[in-house]
């Protein structure tokens, strides 16, 4: 089922740029984009659609929540990468930095539009366990896969690029989460 979609959202035109099994049993994840602003939307909302199509094919069922199988073990989340041009430019470790900082200060506004349910399914899979952070507590850190941001590596080393935020939910509605970050780290709302 998974490399039908893989090849099913390519020949869509989805921007898709991978797709890999994950910890949790059964669990697989893909990579959309890189896109532009709320063009994340479009891309990951149909490549939904596509997913529960090819599903269907296979007899699989496919979930979206964040932790549909309680126990100790991951949940899923739709992490979002971030960059603008100031970033992914010389100095732009800087811009990044600032970007956290508003992020941290709206921390609780983040955490509400990640989740359709409000923080409620996503307080299932935020724990501080399993490469989380708690939902209760911002954090940020260079290769840090337990923060609610991680800088990766070579963004550190290189001085300029992207960061990760961890907290979208696995359901999140990829428009209220573009529509939240524009909002923060642009527009200072």
């Amino acid at each position: 089922a998974e490399y039908g979609d893989y090849r099913a959202c390519f020949y869509a035109g989805i921007k898709i740029a991978g797709s890999n099994a994950e910890v949790m049993p059964s669990q697989w994840e893909y990579q959309v984009g890189p896109c532009e602003g709320i063009e994340m939307g479009d891309h990951l909302w149909v490549s939904r659609w596509i997913l529960q199509r090819i599903a269907e094919e296979f007899n699989v069922v496919v979930s979206f929540d964040p932790k549909p199988i309680p126990g100790d073990w991951n949940g899923a989340g739709c992490h979002c990468n971030i960059s603008t041009l100031a970033m992914r430019e010389e100095g732009g470790i800087e811009h990044i930095l600032t970007a956290i900082k508003k992020m941290e200060d709206k921390h609780i506004d983040h955490i509400n539009d990640y989740d359709p349910s409000g923080g409620d399914d996503n307080r299932r899979r935020l724990t501080g366990l399993h490469e989380t952070a708690s939902i209760d507590e911002f954090s940020y850190g260079v290769a840090h896969r337990g923060a609610s941001i991680r800088i990766p590596r070579q963004v550190d080393a290189d001085g300029k690029g992207y960061f990760e935020d961890r907290r979208p939910s696995s359901n999140s509605d990829p428009y209220m989460v573009t529509n939240r970050i524009v909002k923060t780290m642009c527009l200072d709302e």
